[in-house]
């Protein structure tokens, strides 16, 4: 989850801004470009009483102190700054009181900060439209269904690398772009064809498309890291572990029930529905849990993040949860070496939501 308070005030000498309580430049780069595009588009404050506090052109005047916090790691391929971009659109819209005047306006400035910011503006299943025009006016973000379509959606997280990536995710972009001959035949011929098939499981709630589609899709994209000069290895040893753990609990359950992408990074996202939560969480954390077959030394009472309460299986009970048969199949195809820093357990949210919008010129947004 990612969370940003900005205040606004005429008495603060410089604007500032910190990320996780350090601080960063915000007068240059990308968040520069989004907090001007979210200026240029600033109206009147008003208070709770619809009252105008600040006139639109008066802003100018005012110091901004940005304060932002996620709960999982940030550079490391989790998606920190697509969700830390848009959950900053969203609070320094509500305090420059900006509306969409045409669909998807936000998700074009979200974008700027970072790509899949644009997604990340709007909860429940997000497509993001790539756009026939130069300037990129038209590539936005459209929702295709809200959270509330598919409830029994679950994601669990699984952290194999907490720690910045080597390649970060735009120049790992760039690099592919201009040396992967897979990456065109990708982009002309796979990934169309894949958005209008996902785009119909969703509607249909038809999981097993979804969890092809899902990792086929990731593959495919881990290939074309492959096929850069030079090759990109955002995946390590702990990934190939849970990439054949899936596919064998998969085989085990008889069809495709779980499913896994990767983004540019090692850590894990699996796709699952809420009835194959306590099969699935008690075959990761005996394999998993801290301590044992070499796992990572996270504390146990830190190993799995559950905020929302989703998951009925814990590090102290998991053992009596789990599947005999299952373990017996999956040992010797699941090297004991693999080590998880951390489970965090979601489902597909809502999106941005403004949780505080006071008088004294303080909006907060959580996603």
């Amino acid at each position: 989850m990612s969370q940003t308070t900005i205040t606004a005030s005429m008495s603060f000498a410089k604007n500032e801004m910190f990320l996780n309580d350090k601080p960063v430049d915000m007068n240059k780069g990308r968040t520069k470009t989004v907090i001007s595009l979210l200026q240029q588009r600033a109206q009147d404050f008003k208070d709770e009483n619809g009252v105008i506090v600040i006139k639109k052109n008066e802003w100018p005047n005012y110091r901004l102190r940005i304060i932002s916090h996620n709960n999982f790691p940030t550079a490391a391929g989790l998606a920190s700054s697509a969700s830390g971009f848009a959950c900053m659109t969203a609070a320094l819209a509500a305090l420059y009181n900006v509306q969409e005047k045409t669909p998807g306006e936000l998700s074009i400035v979200a974008r700027q900060g970072s790509g899949s910011a644009c997604r990340s503006m709007y909860g429940g299943y997000v497509k993001w439209i790539m756009g026939q025009k130069a300037d990129g006016s038209d590539s936005i973000a459209k929702q295709i269904r809200p959270a509330s379509h598919w409830p029994e959606m679950r994601v669990l997280i699984l952290v194999a690398g907490a720690g910045p990536k080597k390649v970060p995710s735009t120049d790992g972009m760039r690099a592919t772009v201009a040396t992967s001959e897979l990456i065109q035949h990708r982009l002309k011929h796979v990934v169309p064809k894949r958005m209008e098939l996902m785009e119909k499981a969703i509607c249909e709630r038809d999981f097993k498309t979804f969890g092809d589609l899902t990792m086929r899709d990731s593959n495919q994209f881990h290939a074309t890291c492959l096929d850069t000069t030079p090759p990109i290895f955002y995946l390590n040893e702990t990934s190939k572990r849970v990439i054949e753990l899936v596919h064998g609990f998969n085989a085990c359950m008889g069809g495709i029930v779980a499913a896994y992408t990767f983004d540019a990074g090692p850590n894990a996202v699996i796709y699952f529905l809420e009835e194959h939560m306590q099969p699935l969480m008690s075959l990761f954390l005996h394999y998993f849990t801290p301590g044992k077959h070499g796992g990572h030394p996270t504390p146990q009472d830190q190993f799995v993040v559950d905020k929302l309460r989703l998951s009925p299986v814990t590090v102290s009970n998991y053992e009596a949860t789990l599947n005999g048969s299952h373990v017996a199949k999956l040992g010797a195809a699941v090297a004991a070496d693999a080590g998880i820093r951390q489970i965090i357990v979601s489902k597909v949210g809502e999106g941005p939501e403004v949780i505080h919008k006071a008088s004294s010129f303080q909006p907060k947004a959580r996603l």
